[in-house]
């Protein structure tokens, strides 16, 4: 986006034209004029078509020369053939923004590419503000404008949406409005030939009538301006997002419903992460999350109190609180003193306050009042079953009352169908959550948490490893001109050497021979690793043999594992063995890697080595560049960190080697985006240090 000037136009236009206006109802220039009428529109409009005369009342002009004043905003709504000179002749009018209904360009292939191409070219040469092509419109609801081709006028309300899919955007305004949600601002990004996710991001982070940004991603056209804005306005409002495209079926369909290209699923939740964005799964908990966000305050801490009239729920909402990450608040002795007045003997006043089947809207009220003055709990759960002495509407009012004095987050989970409804409509219209069952219900309550944890993060720390980044450029440089695609074992360990990674003595060496003189220069015990491009993983072949201790034994594990990798791999070449120092026998193995995702750019991965990460996939991921902080999380992600912090009596490992590590390899990523892949495995690491054995290296 050029400017919040320029955004301006797009959002709060004083004037629109709609080139391709019709007199035909079934036509999209109608539907648009229509519903710009409908929605309250006080600015100016024209329609444009040739044929001249009025459309629902107003006064058509013939053509874009004949407009009688620059319009802030036109709306495109032309054959793909004609869309790209109407642009051209808007140009020449100096209309500032320009949103293309108009579908049929790069998601057809080439021709429309091209075209699409020559229409981002002209709005960027002219400043002009372009949202689409393929984009069902816009809607801001504070200046009534809904220019859109949608057949459900959006209400106000203060959560802004943005999507990439027209019909997913059709699909949602009419789900809204039978949900009574309100949308302060709602765009179709189309193609995003101009305006961007991270463009958008940047406007309704300083929009004051958005209080919660939501947004549906099939793709991400520079990673890196979206993270930037994203890290901004998280800081300022919750930003909640579903990312589409992530498997191998959602990708050729991303392909072929705009055009872009998708990245990994690990790649968009590491962006997302660390971006401050709560990330999503499907459209019934954005909304539900976006509401909650929309309408009740922060918890400021994890201890949770829920209320039941069932002890079943109370049960089921403890075991997702836990899964989450969140306390059962322990009752304060004055919360103590109250419920134990005021319940029943055989009511459970220790959290899940249980206050038992028969309970009305007064227990609930008493409960509910203690509970919001207990300076243990940091935000309430209501669960509510519709049993036969159960007072539906009247505990909805109950807890609407307490939650108007209450500074707490309080949400409701009225469990049930029919005899609830009106119970659940008064809470939604008052602002209160309200869930069918505990779970999502927690899962809102994790989900803010974790946001008033990132507005109050520390600052992040961001660390610059010393380098000899001249060496290995000239290194890459010469793989370049010589046409290799992986680099050979000698120079991807002097590029190591020249990022300052722990590695041991190596010597590459193509005969026996060769391997005993380099294990007398090295000393005793060694390892013997057989090396060749073609092999992804050396223990796949045996292709490794440890603590070599004598000349004899290492001429015995020559013949075995070179007779072996030719049995396995008859076709592959056999560059030789490696003869390394051996490094510690009780340390454990850990993989260091990153690849480079087509949408985020580099993306760190971090695991033990063997079964744990290969099979069951505990792997953890991070963009580069870390920070500090990035660092250790990534570490303590996995599920098997107990085995490096010391399980069963072992001795921990040093955490922070294998930190250093990480942080070095994220600054050969930066560096160095020409490197597709690198690989350190295994990572030996003891209570000590850290030793690097091997690197593989990637260039494209």
């Amino acid at each position: 986006m050029q400017s919040n000037a320029k955004f301006h136009s797009l959002l709060c236009p004083d004037s629109i034209a709609i080139v391709g206006a019709s007199r035909n109802p079934a036509k999209l220039g109608h539907v648009v004029v229509s519903n710009l009428i409908r929605s309250g529109y006080k600015g100016t409009l024209y329609p444009v078509n040739p044929a001249g005369g009025e459309i629902l009342g107003l006064s058509v002009i013939p053509s874009i020369g004949e407009l009688p004043s620059p319009p802030d905003l036109a709306i495109v709504a032309l054959p793909r053939d004609q869309v790209l000179d109407a642009m051209r002749e808007l140009e020449t009018a100096q209309v500032s923004a320009i949103c293309v209904i108009s579908a049929g360009f790069r998601e057809t292939g080439r021709d429309g590419f091209e075209l699409e191409m020559k229409m981002a070219e002209l709005a960027r040469r002219r400043n002009i503000t372009l949202l689409g092509p393929n984009s069902l419109g816009l809607v801001n609801t504070a200046c009534g404008m809904d220019a859109t081709i949608a057949q459900t006028l959006p209400s106000k309300g203060s959560i802004a949406f943005f999507s990439q899919s027209g019909a997913l955007c059709s699909a949602i305004l009419d789900w809204a409005d039978g949900e009574n949600i309100g949308f302060s601002k709602f765009l179709s990004l189309g193609n995003k030939a101009g305006v961007s996710e991270a463009d958008v991001l940047e406007a309704l982070g300083d929009d004051p009538e958005t209080k919660v940004i939501i947004g549906y991603l099939e793709s991400v056209d520079d990673g890196d301006k979206f993270l930037r804005e994203a890290r901004v306005v998280t800081g300022k409002k919750p930003v909640i997002m579903i990312k589409a495209g992530t498997t191998q079926a959602g990708a050729r369909a991303t392909s072929s419903h705009t055009g872009s290209m998708a990245g990994s699923l690990v790649a968009s939740t590491a962006a997302f992460r660390q971006a401050g964005i709560i990330e999503v799964h499907d459209l019934e908990a954005l909304f539900a999350l976006a509401r909650s966000f929309s309408s009740q305050p922060l918890p400021e801490g994890p201890n949770l109190t829920v209320v039941t009239n069932s002890g079943g729920p109370g049960i089921l909402a403890a075991d997702a609180c836990e899964a989450a990450g969140l306390n059962l608040a322990r009752p304060s002795q004055k919360t103590l003193d109250i419920l134990s007045e005021a319940l029943p003997p055989f009511a459970a006043i220790y959290n899940p306050i249980d206050i038992i089947g028969d309970a009305k809207a007064d227990r609930y009220r008493v409960t509910l009042e203690a509970v919001a003055q207990d300076e243990f709990t940091d935000a309430i759960l209501v669960l509510l079953t519709p049993t036969a002495s159960a007072e539906i509407e009247e505990t909805a009012q109950a807890v609407i009352d307490v939650a108007e004095g209450c500074d707490k987050p309080i949400f409701a989970c009225f469990m049930g169908g029919q005899r609830i409804g009106p119970g659940r409509d008064m809470l939604i219209k008052a602002g209160i959550p309200c869930y069918g069952y505990p779970e999502p219900a927690i899962g809102a309550v994790e989900a803010m948490y974790a946001h008033y944890r990132w507005l109050n993060r520390p600052y992040p720390v961001e660390v610059c490893f010393r380098r000899d980044k001249g060496r290995a450029e000239r290194i890459i440089e010469k793989a370049h001109r010589i046409g290799l695609a992986e680099l050979p074992f000698e120079d991807a360990m002097e590029i190591a050497m020249a990022y300052e990674l722990p590695i041991p003595e190596t010597r590459l060496v193509r005969t026996s021979d060769q391997a005993v003189r380099a294990a007398k220069k090295l000393g005793y015990p060694v390892a013997l690793k057989v090396v060749s491009p073609h092999l992804r993983s050396k223990s796949d072949v045996g292709g490794v043999a440890l603590n070599l201790k004598t000349p004899r034994e290492l001429r015995d594990a020559w013949m075995e594992i070179t007779t072996r990798f030719q049995r396995k791999q008859p076709d592959a070449y056999l560059a030789g063995c490696l003869v390394q120092t051996m490094g510690p026998l009780k340390a454990r193995e850990v993989l260091v890697k990153f690849t480079q995702d087509p949408q985020f750019g580099p993306l760190v991965s971090f695991s033990l080595a063997g079964p744990s990460a290969e099979v069951l996939g505990d792997v953890a991921y991070r963009l580069a560049p870390l920070t500090l902080q990035d660092a250790q999380d990534i570490v303590r992600e996995i599920r098997s960190f107990p085995l490096l912090r010391g399980a069963r009596g072992e001795e921990p490992v040093n955490l922070a080697a294998i930190e250093d590590i990480l942080l070095s390899m994220s600054q050969m990523a930066t560096d160095f985006p020409e490197i597709r892949e690198a690989e350190l495995s295994p990572v030996l690491v003891d209570a000590e240090a850290a030793l690097v054995t091997d690197l593989r290296l990637t260039i494209g």
